[in-house]
């Protein structure tokens, strides 16, 4: 999340990715302010005009905040509320309008007083390292970009060789320069390459891109073990004990040791780890949950209900991570009840 603090109210956010959008779900709460750029419809009064018609315009608008919503398929938050202020006279105070907030919308929050987790949600992510990651081989090359726990892929480039072909005119750079093309595409500062694949493929595109002046500034790690290209490689990385050694302080590779652990304690029938929003709940009532994971799924069921939960618990120091379908370790979690935890000490149910 890309952040300016104005003043001691006012702090201006652009959400960079959907972890970003729900944490501005869980800070923007009724009677904020909301300022931002939005369209209005203004009617036209002059004689003989259409009473649907009306010429819609930009304007720079406050809204005092009444409700708001995820919609998780599309990535947007539903901000909607009565206009306080705008920068035209045309458009009426006390009237009703709604934000849609995307991914790389820019808006200013005002709040009376800002609550020091709601701060830390803001920051939660500036620090955040991102990979992107090349499941690379002869025949084709998968890339996606991690940041957090979310997975964003690119399509798969196909290099055209095979067969005789591959044998007479099949020319290895030009492929590694599309795929080197693509990368940086989506490549940001501070984020790391990761390659690999079978064979000795992911070796050469490496010292390929290591050449490349635009390329030069990134760190490259080239990971053995991974025999698969393409999206597959990328998923079965993603799942690995490699991934955990060579990113352990990626948000993923924390969420990825917190499942092994609760699997590991279920199996023991040990009583420190829960499973679902109600035993998770009792756990955190008495104050017992140390880290804690949820996926998206799981604010769909009573969203207004486990935002209020996330808040509370991270208001008591609680270590939490979100994660979402794009990923294994997402749906693992979906399918343990949408949340789990790691307690501090046994709890009997």
């Amino acid at each position: 999340m890309i952040t300016k603090k104005i003043d001691e109210n006012l702090i201006s956010v652009i959400p960079e990715d959907s972890d970003d959008l729900l944490n501005l779900r869980r800070i923007i709460k009724e009677n904020d302010k909301i300022i931002g750029d939005t369209t209005r419809v203004l009617k036209q009064d002059k004689d003989y005009s259409r009473p649907d018609k009306g010429e819609r315009i930009k304007v720079r608008i406050a809204l005092t905040v009444e409700k708001i919503s995820l919609d998780n398929v599309l990535d947007r938050l539903r901000v909607g509320g009565t206009i306080s202020e705008s920068s035209n006279e045309s458009v009426p105070h006390g009237s009703h309008h709604s934000f849609i907030l995307k991914i790389n919308d820019g808006i200013t929050i005002s709040k009376k007083k800002w609550l020091p987790f709601e701060k830390n949600l803001l920051e939660s992510s500036n620090n955040q390292i991102g990979f992107v990651l090349v499941a690379i081989d002869t025949g084709d090359s998968g890339i996606a970009r991690l940041r957090g726990t979310h997975l964003e892929f690119m399509p798969n480039i196909y290099s055209g060789s095979g067969g005789k072909r591959y044998k007479t005119n099949f020319n290895i750079e030009k492929f590694f320069e599309q795929v080197q093309q693509a990368v940086s595409t989506i490549l940001k500062e501070r984020d790391t390459i990761v390659v690999f694949g079978p064979g000795e493929t992911k070796k050469r595109f490496a010292n390929f891109i290591q050449k490349s002046q635009n390329l030069q500034k990134f760190k490259v790690h080239v990971v053995e073990g991974i025999d698969s290209g393409g999206e597959d490689g990328i998923y079965t990385f993603t799942k690995s004990n490699i991934m955990k050694e060579i990113m352990s302080d990626s948000k993923l590779a924390k969420v990825s040791s917190i499942i092994d652990k609760v699997m590991l304690l279920a199996n023991k029938k040990s009583k420190k780890f829960t499973m679902g929003f109600d035993e998770t709940f009792n756990a955190n009532q008495m104050g017992a949950v140390e880290s804690l994971v949820f996926s998206d799924k799981a604010i769909q069921d009573d969203e207004q209900k486990m935002i209020d939960f996330l808040n509370d618990v991270e208001s008591k120091g609680v270590k939490m991570y979100s994660v979402d379908s794009s990923t294994d370790i997402g749906l693992r979690v979906t399918g343990l009840g949408g949340i789990i935890s790691l307690l501090r000490y046994s709890i009997e149910s």
